[in-house]
């Protein structure tokens, strides 16, 4: 049989550092001012990297056989990524092709984890394997729901779908990369990202309900 091994580091190694660079434009992304050049710029990188880390992480899965959950943790990212950038292109909840078949792709994928599950070894945390699952889960089917909301009423929520998700993606990555660096301190190095991320959520809607609704005061004012 012909030896994969340098291939297969090759892919780590590439894996590796598309993961690093992102969660450093990440980081850029998140505390620079939105709307502007820094800010863009390095989100647009972001993603960018993410598509990097994505294919790398689909390639140690079905070529090299690595960890199955790997499949799980990499379409988490990949999908909030998608969808928050989706959402900052269309500003709507209008259905679209490419969205609803995302949306089930990422689904069957989460099928085949799941089937997969007790022949896959747990290499992973329970707590953390389970709370992917369903934070996956969770996403896609508001994705599916939020078809349902009023256009008028989407027109005030969509920016804060993209914080919420942009940061996920961000949160993902970090949560993968802390758990395996720092693999002696699991589940703590995986489940505290997660902690983490989620305060940068409600921090920053909160941050921008508020912003918007001193805007609008004082227009009302004037």
């Amino acid at each position: 049989m012909p030896d994969y091994s340098f291939l297969h580091t090759s892919n780590i190694v590439f894996h590796v550092i598309a993961g690093s660079i992102a969660l450093l434009l990440g980081f850029i992304a998140l505390f620079t001012k939105k709307g502007e050049k820094w800010h863009t710029t390095s989100g647009n990188y972001f993603l960018f990297f993410l598509i990097l880390e994505v294919l790398t992480g689909l390639i140690g899965v079905f070529i090299f056989k690595r960890n199955t959950f790997l499949l799980i943790i990499t379409v988490l990212s990949a999908y909030y990524g998608f969808s928050g950038y989706r959402i900052l292109k269309t500003k709507t909840n209008s259905p679209k092709i490419i969205d609803i078949t995302v949306a089930i792709v990422s689904l069957i994928s989460v099928s085949y984890f799941l089937y997969y599950f007790k022949s896959m070894g747990m290499y992973w945390s329970p707590v953390i394997v389970y709370s992917t699952v369903g934070a996956l889960l969770l996403i896609i089917t508001y994705d599916f729901l939020r078809y349902l909301i009023p256009k008028k009423t989407y027109k005030n929520m969509w920016l804060y779908e993209h914080i919420f998700k942009m940061i996920g993606a961000f949160t993902a990555l970090l949560s993968a990369f802390s758990g395996t660096v720092f693999e002696n301190y699991q589940p703590y190095s995986q489940f505290l990202p997660s902690v983490f991320g989620t305060l940068l959520q409600i921090g920053f809607i909160v941050y921008y309900v508020r912003k918007f609704k001193r805007s609008r005061k004082q227009r009302l004012k004037g």
